[in-house]
């Protein structure tokens, strides 16, 4: 203990540096763990679907209907917290928010957290993730079918 304090005493300036940095890092692990929602990969993602979670796809209309999950809502991050009200059963369930790179996806999955949503989960990478995954994408059908989406595996 003795020579640490030598150190310190020798080195103020380095002995400076490192609190400095161990109080950032410190600081972003705590920022990060109150965020109130996870980061998820693809597979990890597909598993909480498969559970019967709620995927909302944060992008433009023309974007969603070029090619979205399947079974996913398309909420424009916009307009996502007057949305709130029509999503408020979900509040206690698994939600899942996406958008092409994963920036805005995280930006909403706060947004949902301080709405008072529990379980909010951003898809990592957004759906650029879920391409490189090779995972299906469903396109808007065109054919004036109430369905909403029909599945295409590979489609952009």
């Amino acid at each position: 203990m003795q020579r640490l304090l030598e150190y310190i005493a020798h080195h103020p300036y380095l002995a400076g540096a490192a609190v400095i940095a161990a109080i950032a890092v410190l600081v972003a692990e705590i920022r990060e763990r109150l965020s109130g929602f996870a980061a998820l990969s693809a597979m990890q993602a597909v598993r909480l679907m498969n559970q019967g979670a709620l995927v909302l796809d944060l992008r433009p209309k023309e974007s969603f209907e070029a090619g979205h999950i399947a079974d996913a809502r398309n909420v424009p991050a916009a307009e996502l917290a007057g949305s709130a009200d029509t999503l408020k059963k979900w509040r206690d369930r698994a939600v899942i928010t996406y958008c092409d790179s994963g920036v805005s996806g995280a930006g909403a999955a706060r947004t949902l957290t301080k709405l008072g949503f529990t379980k909010v989960f951003n898809l990592d990478g957004g759906l650029n993730a879920w391409i490189k995954d090779n995972l299906p994408l469903a396109q808007e059908s065109n054919k004036g079918s109430n369905k909403g989406s029909n599945s295409k595996p590979g489609s952009k």
